[in-house]
């Protein structure tokens, strides 16, 4: 019988190990050996039918520059101790002051002829959000958005409400027409015209090019952010709001996985959580950002006929940025790296 307690000792040893819980973070598999940069910061400015085929080197050099311009101001701020929210915030509204994405200042108009706007701001380390949609007289969305998450009880706030909000936080309104630029009423008439002749809309139509901007930002202090900023569907109808406003779809952060911005047809990134989806997968099956980001965009939406794509952004500063279409205006910048591109 002597012999036999060594035995029993060891088979209780072994027992209780594979009961011992998992110390392993919720995040990728690779996750203990990965160090994270002092700063990432990730943006878009939409996906859709972008080629170079249809884009003049005096437009290209434009887009260039804006995206480069909003990656240094974003970047700038990181690099000096600020927070991911204030990378956000200011990174987008560089590309909503700008005519050349589908946000703010060159959002594309109604059925009715006029610019409804949609975003939000998503907080990783506390999991709370904020959003507006269906806003005519914000200058700036994101800080409506931004305002809802850290001076509301909200997460979402539509129409009136939410421009009422917002002049209520000092966030400056403007007459719709600020927002009128003729490339996006011609955008709208050719709209029109292609419906009235076809009697149905088609949104493969490149007058419909699914613009929002977005970034996703990670700070000194580890904390992730995102932000979504759009101007919605050329020629919608009936107040129509997309993903960009609703969290989990078109916006998502969790310091445990990632931070997401969304672009493309919104419905189908509402429909499939496209935003949560992906760090679900991390988090759940442990892959790494970028194949869940590369999964949910080219497999899951791929099979249900969505198209668009998404800036990803992981607690160690990986970065990823997949998109089915033709193109998508994307950047990310890291200590000593800055990239910018625009086609496949």
């Amino acid at each position: 019988m002597k012999n036999q307690y060594p035995i029993l000792f060891a088979l209780f040893l072994f027992l209780g190990a594979c009961n011992t819980p998992s110390q392993e973070p919720i995040t990728t598999v690779k996750a203990g050996v990965q160090k994270a940069p002092a700063y990432a910061i990730v943006i878009h400015g939409g996906a859709g039918t972008i080629t170079k085929a249809n884009m003049t080197d005096e437009k290209e050099k434009a887009y260039r520059e804006k995206l480069n311009e909003a990656l240094e101001v974003g970047e700038n701020i990181l690099k000096n101790g600020g927070t991911s929210a204030d990378a956000v915030t200011q990174t987008i509204m560089i590309m909503e002051n700008s005519p050349l994405f589908n946000s703010g200042k060159g959002a594309v108009f109604t059925n009715a002829g006029i610019n409804e706007l949609d975003a939000s701001f998503m907080d990783g380390k506390t999991l709370n959000a904020g959003a507006v949609g269906g806003v005519t007289n914000i200058k700036n969305p994101i800080l409506a958005a931004r305002a809802v998450l850290e001076k509301s009880e909200h997460v979402l706030l539509t129409g009136k409400g939410a421009e009422q909000f917002s002049e209520e936080m000092g966030i400056e309104q403007v007459d719709n027409s600020y927002f009128r630029t003729e490339r996006r009423w011609e955008s709208l008439q050719k709209a029109k015209a292609a419906e009235q002749k076809t009697g149905d809309i088609s949104y493969d139509n490149p007058d419909y090019k699914f613009g929002t901007v977005g970034c996703a930002a990670l700070d000194k202090q580890g904390n992730l952010v995102a932000g979504t900023s759009t101007g919605g569907m050329t020629n919608k109808r009936y107040n129509r709001i997309g993903d960009s406003p609703i969290i989990g779809a078109g916006t998502y952060a969790n310091n445990n996985t990632c931070a997401v911005s969304s672009t493309g047809h919104g419905e189908y990134f509402i429909r499939y959580a496209v935003a949560f989806d992906i760090s679900a997968r991390m988090a759940y099956l442990k892959e790494d950002v970028a194949t869940a980001a590369s999964t949910v965009i080219n497999k899951t939406l791929v099979e249900a006929g969505g198209t668009g794509g998404v800036i990803a952004l992981d607690k160690f500063g990986n970065v990823a940025m997949p998109f089915n279409t033709a193109g998508m205006y994307r950047g990310y910048a890291k200590p000593g790296e800055r990239v910018v591109k625009i086609y496949k």
